[in-house]
């Protein structure tokens, strides 16, 4: 059984930061009501506390029977059968899922399914699926 972390969402942290910090520094210069100000400042950092949760939460798990565990925190749970995975491949696809960052991997599977993941180790990941499933197309480039 091998383990997968997922990579770290850098670039969705800076666009919180980036968002949230003009909202509240406006609010201040406003002279907005402290408890709005502190009600704001609590939605923020609560977002920020489960982005962080779902970073470090979210693994991906290949064990020694072909199943591929795919585990986001509390929010996302399942098993794909190696063995019906059809190909591998980079993409910028922006979709809700079980990936943190936005250096993803797509994984197709089934007749028409598919599932977005961002592994820390791309390379390893594939090498590891493709060698219980040879017949896995793989699209990532060494």
């Amino acid at each position: 059984m091998t383990t997968y972390k997922s990579k770290f969402g850098y670039e969705i942290i800076v666009f919180l930061s980036l968002l949230s910090g003009p909202i509240m520094g406006f609010m201040i210069y406003q002279n907005n009501p402290l408890e709005a100000i502190v009600s704001v400042g609590g939605g923020f950092l609560l977002v920020y506390g489960l982005f962080l949760y779902l970073n470090f939460s979210t693994v991906y798990t290949i064990t020694d029977s072909g199943t591929l565990k795919v585990k986001c925190g509390f929010l996302y749970n399942k098993r794909f059968d190696i063995n019906k995975i059809r190909s591998i491949a980079k993409t910028g696809n922006l979709i809700s899922s079980p990936a943190p960052s936005l250096d993803r991997i797509e994984l197709t599977y089934g007749k028409f399914d598919l599932i977005i993941i961002s592994p820390k180790d791309k390379m390893g990941f594939a090498r590891e699926l493709t060698r219980i499933n040879p017949k896995i197309e793989n699209g990532l480039s060494g």
